[in-house]
């Protein structure tokens, strides 16, 4: 049977997170009321730059597991990552145990991250993979859209792979939303609808964050 990633450890996560974004950077966070206090919600979180996933760990207002790809998980960071209760995912193949794993985080009512772009890029959600509408339609969790922004603008001085520190990022929370029609279907074109759905609403949110931050 396969172990779910522990609930203890994503909050402990969740702690570190706020120490280090807090600390490092100046995240600006807005909308975080609308996500549901509790059940079962997927954050699909544009991805730009490698502190997006901590920086949303960081300051969302619930412990997140994020799916992130099996090459993040190198020498020290292999143990830590499990151990806050992250889902390692190998995205060359259909990854059985990471997928019953994210689909429990679900059942049991937890939080959920994900990349839908599926790899690091321009963070404008152009690209989606399925994986998110298999995920929402078959758990039936809300879908909460997640802009970061200002992660990328400009490398910081003193290390060029982050932004320069004490910068403000900001991080915009949208409105939870249903990806299924309703139907329960989990059929190829059930998902090629919801993934539509999704890529719309998550596009439509990117562009109200912009320009409520104006970045």
């Amino acid at each position: 049977m396969t172990e779910l990633p522990s609930a203890r450890g994503a909050e402990v996560g969740r702690r570190i997170g706020v120490g280090l974004m807090y600390g490092l950077w100046k995240p600006r966070v807005l909308g975080a009321w609308r996500v549901p206090a509790s059940g079962p919600v997927i954050f699909a979180v544009n991805h730009s730059h490698n502190i997006d996933g901590p920086m949303v760990m960081g300051v969302a207002p619930r412990p997140t597991h994020f799916l992130i790809k099996k090459e993040a998980f190198i020498g020290p960071l292999d143990p830590f990552l499990l151990g806050i209760g992250q889902v390692k995912v190998d995205r060359d193949t259909t990854d059985r145990t990471a997928i019953t794993q994210a689909l429990g985080v679900l059942a049991d009512g937890g939080v959920l991250g994900i990349f839908p772009e599926g790899t690091r890029g321009e963070g404008d959600f152009a690209s989606l993979r399925a994986g998110l509408a298999y995920f929402a339609v078959r758990s039936g969790a809300p879908i909460v859209p997640v802009a970061v922004l200002g992660s990328s603008e400009k490398p910081g001085r003193l290390i060029k792979a982050l932004p320069p520190l004490r910068s403000r990022v900001d991080v915009v929370f949208g409105e939870p939303f249903e990806a299924g029609d309703g139907s329960g279907r989990r059929t190829r074109k059930a998902l090629d609808e919801a993934t539509g759905r999704i890529q719309k609403q998550l596009a439509a949110h990117l562009e109200n964050a912009r320009r409520l931050t104006r970045r």
